[in-house]
Order: C-alpha cells, then sequence, then structure tokens
C-alpha cells in the first residue's frame, strides 16, 4: 500500500495543529516563537498509521493571512485535505482562499473536520454544519464527511481516521515518471549529516546514491541518505514526504522553491503557457500583462500574466495565459499551479500548466488558441503531436519531448508507437556528426513542416535558377538561409537528400540547382563564350585573370564569373583557384610531363618546375597546389613526390 500525503487547511486558531497532535502524538510546531505564540508560522509533519495499514503523512500549514504562501507551498503534492473548521466561528477568510487553494492545487479527496465542538451547544452545531454543507457545494468537498471533532475531549477522533482510510483507498496512483521532481520545503543541517532538504516526492523514484541537481541554481550533488517518517530508506517513490540528506552543499545554498531533479534532466523555464482560472472572488478585474506571485510546487515567483485574447479577464472567467517569469524555475506539462495578487497578497487564481518551454505567442492568434485548447485536453498523444507541431521546422528531439511531459520509458513507448504520432509526425534521423544517433536526439517534425521545408528549397533554386541561369546553384548554407522557416539543420538536409533521391534536385560539386534548371544563352553571350573559350586555348599555362577577361570582352563582373563557371561545369575550363582558370589540354599535357619528371628523379623543387615550365611565381605555386589537391603529387617538406 502506497503512502498518501495529507494536509491540513483552514483559519488561524481553528485548531489545526492541535487535532494532528490528538490524531499523531506529534506537535508539529517545532519553533520557539510558534509556542510563544500558540500559532503556527512555519510547516509541521507528523504520520499517521491508518486501520488498513496505510502510512498518511501530515503536513500541517498556518492559517495567519500573512502565511498564505506557507500554506501554498505545503499543499503541494497533497492526495487528501483536512479541511478545518471551528465550530464555535464557523466559516472564516482563510478557510475560504485555503478551499480555493486546495481546489486550484487538484487535490483529489477531503474531509471537513469541525473541531471545539465542545465549547458549543448542539443547536449551533447543526447551523454550523448547515453553513459548511453550503460553503463545500459544487468544490471537490461536495459530499464529502463533516465529523465533529474535539482535540480535548477527542470526540469524533476514531471516525475521523476510519473516514481518512477509507478516502485513502480511493486516491489515485500518480502516474509513472521518467525523472524523480522533489520540490524542496525545509533546508536544514543535522549534525554529523551535514545539510538535509525535506519535501514531497512529486514524481519518480529518489535512490540513497544519486546524483542530484539542485534547480533552478544549478548546483550538482549527491544523496547521501534517505529517511521516510524518520526511517532510513533505501529508496522513496512519488508520493512520499521525503527527507533527503545531501552531500557536499551548505544548507544556505538551498531554499524552498528550488526542486531537486536527476543532473540535465528537466531545464528551467522563464516562460509558461497555461490555462487560467480566475476566481470568481477575486476583487477585482485582471489586467493583460499584470504582475502576480506565480506558486508552483514550492516556489513563489513574480510573473506577468499575458492574456492570450482580451485585453482583461473578469472574476470567474478562463482564459488561455502565458506567465513570463521573472525567475526560472521547473515545470512540466499538467502541473497545477495558484496565482495570488502582487500587493495585497489575495488567491486570485490558478490551473494548468499546458507547456513550459513555450515560444512567445502572438496574442490574438487563433492557430495559438487552438494549439492551447489540444494542449488542455490532456491526452498524451495529441499532447506531443501538438508539441511537436509547435516546434515547427525546427523539429523536437525525442528526448525534449520526453522532458516536457517526464513520462516513464513505458507510456513514452506507446506515444512513440501511437497511430496519433507516427500518422502526422515524420522521424528525422540524418547525424549531425557521423553514425546515427541515440534515440533521445532523434527529431520529430510535423510532415506538414517538412513538406513546407521541402516546397521552400525548390522554390529557392527555382527563383535562383530565374534570377541568374548561368550559376549551376547555390550551396547547402546559402540554400537554407533562403528557406523563410529557417529550418534546422538535420531538418534541412534530410528534406535535400529527399528531393535528391526523387530526382527534382541535382548536386554538382559543392552546389545544389533544380533539376528543371537549364542554361539558355542569348546569341551575344553564346558569340563571347565561344571568344572566352578561343583566349584560353590560346594563352597556354599562362591564363588572364577574370579582371583581364573582363576587360576585353566588355563583361561585368558577375557576368564573367558567371560564364567562366559555366565552362568548368561543361569541362571547357578547369578552376585551379579562385579567379585562375586553365585550359583542361594544357592542364593534362603539364600533368604528364610531372608525371615523367618525378617517375625519373623522384621528387621536384619549386625551383625545379618553375625551370621545367617555365613560369612564374604568379601560376607556378596554384599549380603545384592544385596537383597536390587533385592527388597527382604529395608535399613533402618544400618538394613533391608521385602520390601513389
Amino acid at each position: 500500500m502506497r503512502e498518501i500525503i495529507v494536509g491540513t487547511a483552514g483559519h488561524i486558531d481553528h485548531g489545526k495543529t492541535a487535532l494532528v497532535e490528538a490524531l499523531t502524538g506529534i506537535n508539529t510546531d517545532r519553533l520557539k516563537e510558534e509556542k510563544l505564540r500558540g500559532i503556527t508560522i512555519e510547516l509541521g509533519f507528523a504520520h499517521l498509521k491508518l486501520p488498513s495499514g496505510r502510512i498518511a503523512a501530515i503536513v500541517d500549514v498556518p492559517g495567519h493571512e500573512r502565511f498564505v504562501k506557507t500554506m501554498v507551498a505545503g499543499a503541494t503534492g497533497v492526495d487528501l485535505v483536512i479541511m478545518v473548521i471551528a465550530a464555535d466561528e464557523g466559516i472564516m477568510p482563510q478557510t475560504r482562499e485555503h478551499l480555493d487553494i486546495c481546489q486550484l492545487l487538484r487535490v483529489q479527496k477531503g474531509i471537513v473536520a469541525l473541531t471545539k465542538v465542545d465549547l458549543v451547544e448542539e443547536e449551533w452545531l447543526q447551523l454550523v454544519e448547515e453553513d459548511v454543507r453550503e460553503f463545500i457545494k459544487g468544490t471537490f468537498l461536495q459530499g464529502a464527511p463533516v465529523v465533529r471533532t474535539s482535540a480535548h475531549t477527542r470526540e469524533g477522533l476514531q471516525e475521523l481516521v476510519e473516514h481518512l482510510d477509507s478516502l485513502a483507498g480511493q486516491i489515485r496512483e500518480r502516474p509513472p515518471a521518467k525523472f524523480f521532481r522533489l520540490p524542496v520545503d525545509r533546508s536544514f543541517t543535522i549534525k554529523g549529516f551535514g545539510t538535509v532538504v525535506t519535501g514531497t516526492l512529486m514524481a519518480g523514484k529518489i535512490r540513497e546514491g544519486d546524483s542530484v541537481e539542485v534547480a533552478p541554481k544549478g548546483l550538482q550533488t549527491r544523496v547521501r541518505g534517505l529517511q521516510v517518517h524518520n526511517q532510513p530508506v533505501k529508496e522513496s517513490v512519488a508520493g512520499m514526504r521525503t527527507a533527503v540528506n545531501l552531500q557536499g552543499v551548505e544548507k544556505e545554498e538551498i531554499e524552498r522553491g528550488d526542486v531537486l531533479i536527476p543532473p540535465g534532466s528537466l531545464p528551467s523555464t522563464h516562460m509558461v503557457d497555461a490555462h487560467l482560472q480566475y476566481l470568481p472572488s477575486a476583487p477585482w478585474k485582471l489586467k493583460n500583462r499584470a504582475r502576480v506571485r506565480f506558486h508552483a510546487g514550492t516556489a513563489e515567483i513574480l510573473a506577468r500574466v499575458v492574456l492570450l485574447d482580451r485585453e482583461v479577464l473578469e472574476p470567474g472567467e478562463e482564459a488561455y495565459v502565458q506567465l513570463r517569469l521573472e525567475s526560472p524555475t521547473v515545470v512540466v506539462h499538467g502541473d497545477p499551479f495558484v496565482i495570488r495578487s502582487y500587493s495585497p497578497a489575495h488567491t486570485i487564481g490558478g490551473g494548468i500548466v499546458l507547456d513550459g518551454f513555450p515560444s512567445k505567442h502572438k496574442r490574438n492568434s487563433p492557430q495559438v488558441l487552438d494549439h492551447l485548447r489540444g494542449l488542455a485536453s490532456g491526452n498524451p498523444e495529441m499532447v506531443s503531436l501538438l508539441m511537436v507541431k509547435a516546434a515547427g521546422t525546427k523539429g523536437l528531439s525525442l528526448g525534449d519531448l520526453q522532458r516536457r511531459l517526464n513520462l516513464a520509458d513505458g507510456a513514452w513507448e506507446e506515444i512513440l508507437s501511437s497511430a496519433t504520432l507516427k500518422g502526422a509526425a515524420k522521424e528525422i534521423d540524418v547525424p549531425s556528426g557521423g553514425g546515427r544517433p541515440k534515440q533521445e536526439e532523434i527529431l520529430l517534425v510535423h510532415k506538414e513542416a517538412y513538406e513546407r521545408v521541402k516546397h521552400e528549397i525548390l522554390e529557392a533554386l527555382k527563383e535562383h535558377a530565374k534570377a541568374r541561369p548561368l550559376e549551376a546553384g547555390l550551396p547547402k548554407e546559402d540554400l537554407r538561409a533562403r528557406c523563410p522557416s529557417r529550418p534546422s539543420p538535420r531538418v534541412f538536409s534530410q528534406a535535400l537528400q529527399e528531393l535528391v533521391d526523387g530526382g527534382q534536385v541535382v548536386l554538382e560539386g559543392d552546389k545544389w540547382r533544380w533539376s528543371g534548371h537549364t542554361v539558355e544563352l542569348g546569341g551575344e553571350q553564346r558569340a563571347k563564350l565561344r571568344l572566352m573559350e578561343n583566349i584560353f586555348q590560346k594563352a597556354g599555362l599562362q591564363p588572364p585573370s577574370q579582371k583581364e577577361v573582363e576587360e576585353r570582352l566588355g563583361l561585368g563582373e558577375k557576368e564573367a564569373r558567371d560564364m567562366l563557371e559555366l565552362l568548368v561545369r561543361q569541362g571547357k575550363l578547369v578552376k585551379v583557384k579562385e579567379g585562375m582558370y586553365f585550359w583542361p589540354e594544357e592542364l593534362k599535357a603539364l600533368e604528364e610531363r610531372l608525371v615523367a619528371f618525378l617517375k625519373e628523379r623522384g621528387e621536384i623543387q619549386p625551383l625545379e618546375f618553375k625551370e621545367m615550365t617555365g613560369l612564374s611565381r604568379k601560376y607556378m605555386i596554384p599549380l603545384l597546389e592544385y596537383f597536390d589537391r587533385t592527388k597527382v603529387t604529395m608535399r613533402v617538406g618544400d618538394k613533391r613526390v608521385l602520390r601513389r
């Protein structure tokens, strides 16, 4: 049987701590100030063994309005809440606010404990019970047991425990996750052990000896030991209150709001897409870009609420929003959150994280709103596909997608093999550095985006062919830069290769051209091309420079270069270096002389090559380097030898 997390909630001085002590024998007020003032200031912890054998880990929260942010941190990960209402006072402001918070944090079940019943008459009790049942109508507590209790006389405690046990059996299991997450709610030092942090393990498993990252700070440490309810354990699983003894860090380096995760597993974010429920009790309208306090896990972070489809959100309305955080945090799809007003601080709403790693959205965009509605559906296959689609032509790696959902490997394999994902997403497996990438490095790109890349490549090559008909095509990176969607190199490379395989694109040398691109010269251009051939044919081993050709034929720089490159593609010239071209037969004859010389002498010095050819350094050095490059010769020091 798994452990359940039980949280208290309710107004200050309604007897939450006294009730927990009566149930467990543990006084959760441990601070000197708490004992002196008689109020709970910090989170307190206790545990109770239920009749079924289940263990209930109890988180006791403060009820004072000044400590609501502490209450929100304590309510993180709670499965079941005991809503404590004092019979002599009834429903009070923090009763309402705490119920709102539990509702927003998606607490599953609950019980109402009417405390201090020994202080009031039966008739008054009946009136309070009627108020309570009306108060919880329409909430997750509707129909929940309302138990009369007294910590002083112990009335109702056994009934309360029995209801707790019954409801505990109805709590849904937490979905399995790949990466553990433990939001820190306390950090302290134990003599002889060092730094200890506590929290409710939200997901996954953490084991003694595990490497740990303290996010978002990026601190790297290791688990020296684990405790659950003051007992050493080798492993803690999702849903357990856990104390973690960390190696090599000071308690001052870790604070409430930090999250323990596996190193490098879940990146931090400054931006969150979410579905927001604005409470009917909110005291004012929420304006676009209003500053709020964002509570997720145990963190409280200042943020701006960007309303994506309106300028103002009325109390009681819901909307899709983007939260721009002033400090980083770690969240994943499906996490609940609460927002409180900046000043004065009131709980005004909350909701569900739809995407923890979005890009900035254009407001009032039907496409953006449709995307967020799809994410809100909660269907893992559809959510995965929508995230891939949102990545556009950049693609999304399987590793990043799994991190955004934090699904266990078994559930992840089901998604990858689902018809939803396979039917609409394409796998990009072109490696960036040789060899097939690991599965988590494989990119997924939506088929619509992939086809868009192919279309953009063809359009870019056709436009280039029209604008520069004499040029062969475009280098790869120039071609990618002309794609308006800016595809990632891997998506672009695979799309380009498919076009080559399909015969729509041709690779010539280091340039790609549209297969329908044919060179069509006008009469004047054909005449100048023939003159150009004659010039180089007669020039022997001392051809003119491009500049000289331009002057002799009356050509512009671009036109001359295009015509020279055309002759190279036709095999009528050889490009030895930029701006230097030779007649092929002359080069072939020189190569034969050079090979004969090397076969006879074994090596040749630059001076000997100069004597053999009668060429100046202007031509001699480029030609030697050309023969090295074409693997006729090999340079050894200053001399050349025949390459075997």
